[in-house]
Order: structure tokens, then C-alpha cells, then sequence
């Protein structure tokens, strides 16, 4: 069996805890991801699908239950040890892109692999590539307000595997995109994924691109099911 690069045991998330008010969205949530697999999330809104990534991604912590991260146990482990796993071991993508509009598309890709020690070059090298896996080689000099979304999106891509993480998390990645365009950087997504070998979780409310993935889960009343 592969290697597990998310385990997520008993996950249980409640919110306004002890007060009349409280929301249980997560109740036992439990999933494993392995390293070349590629799970859809799907769920209505405001079912919790983003509360269990931001946990998965050690953005947020679980009121009990076990988050484990390429077979290492996060619950508990201390805020430094967290940051650099989040650093080196988890690639992000949200619904939006996030950029940061001073830079480039290529500085965009090459300043997560710098703040991580890598070398400029080295850094530029990785940076380059990733933008000619997704097809915006030709972008790499111009900021994000000279993109179009679906540029804008493929480039948060590319920063997302900057440091080759063992996971990806993604929430909504193609969300603000039209069909066509969406479908497009679905492709090159899915893609560049195949080609690191990494394992995935990517949440979506588009059914058609969850096929397309390896297995999908629904989130419902705060259990993950196979769909």
C-alpha cells in the first residue's frame, strides 16, 4: 500500500462549544489520502468541507481526533514544528488566486521556494518549470493584474507545488472560472498533480470535475462517505 500523506482519525469540530448556539460540523470525520491518489470533497455550503481542510492543512485545530501528515502525528505537536510542516509538506489553493500583485508570475512561484532555502537559481529553475507544466510559460514576466483568471489561477498552482509537498489541499480551485476556462486549469491541475506524484484532496461543488478524480467523498452531517 502506498504511503498515507493525510490521515485524518475520530475528527470531531464544533463551533460556539458549550452554549446553546453550538454547530457540530464535523463528527468523527475520518479519510486517508495516499501518496499519487486524487480524492474529490464535495459537500453543500456551509456543510464544513472548508473547516476540514483548514485541519487537514494545520490551519485550525480539531477538538479531538488525529491529523497525521506523510505518516507523522500533527495532533498536539508544537505551533513551530506545524509551520514548517505547513511549509514543506502541504501546497494550498484557493477559490482565489491570491498572488501578490507586485511580483511576477515567476517571482510569485520562486519566493516560497527562497523563504525555504533554496537557492535563486535552483529556485528559478523549479519556478520555470512548473510554469511551462501548466502552460503560462509565456506569463512569467508579467503581475498578476496582467493575467487573465485562468492564468492567475495556474500560477497559484505553481506556487502551491513550489517546495514539492507530499499533499495538496485545495478548496474550490476552479470555482471563479467560467466552464471552459475551468475546465482548462482543472486539466492542467490534475496534470501537474499526476506528474509530482502527490496526493490530493480537492474540494469542489462541480460533480463532473469529481469524476474525473480518483474517488470522491461527500461530507454529510459532518461524516465522510464514499459518494
Amino acid at each position: 500500500m502506498s504511503e498515507a500523506a493525510l490521515r485524518l482519525v475520530g475528527i470531531e469540530k464544533a463551533y460556539n462549544k458549550g452554549t446553546p448556539g453550538e454547530v457540530a460540523v464535523l463528527r468523527g470525520a475520518e479519510v486517508r489520502v495516499d501518496a499519487g491518489e486524487v480524492a474529490a470533497l464535495v459537500a453543500p455550503s456551509g456543510a464544513g468541507k472548508s473547516t476540514l481542510l483548514h485541519i487537514a492543512g494545520l490551519l485550525d485545530t480539531a477538538d479531538s481526533g488525529t491529523v497525521e501528515i506523510a505518516g507523522k502525528t500533527m495532533t498536539g505537536a508544537a505551533d513551530r514544528t506545524r509551520t514548517r510542516t505547513r511549509r514543506r509538506d502541504i501546497g494550498f489553493i484557493y477559490q482565489f488566486h491570491h498572488l501578490l500583485p507586485e511580483f511576477t508570475a515567476l517571482e510569485n512561484v520562486v519566493l516560497p521556494q527562497l523563504a525555504d532555502g533554496e537557492s535563486r537559481s535552483a529556485a528559478g529553475k523549479r519556478a520555470r518549470w512548473l510554469l511551462a507544466a501548466v502552460g503560462v510559460e509565456n506569463r512569467a514576466d508579467h503581475r498578476p493584474a496582467a493575467l487573465s483568471g485562468g492564468e492567475r489561477q495556474r500560477v497559484a498552482f505553481c506556487r502551491a507545488l513550489a517546495n514539492r509537498p507530499r499533499l495538496l489541499l485545495a478548496d474550490e480551485p476552479t470555482g471563479n472560472l467560467d466552464p471552459a476556462t475551468s475546465d482548462t486549469v482543472f486539466a492542467a491541475l490534475m496534470g501537474l498533480v499526476r506528474d509530482e506524484g502527490l496526493a490530493a484532496l480537492i474540494a469542489t461543488h462541480n460533480l463532473d470535475l469529481a469524476a474525473r478524480m480518483d474517488r470522491v467523498l461527500r461530507l454529510d452531517s459532518g461524516e465522510l462517505k464514499p459518494a
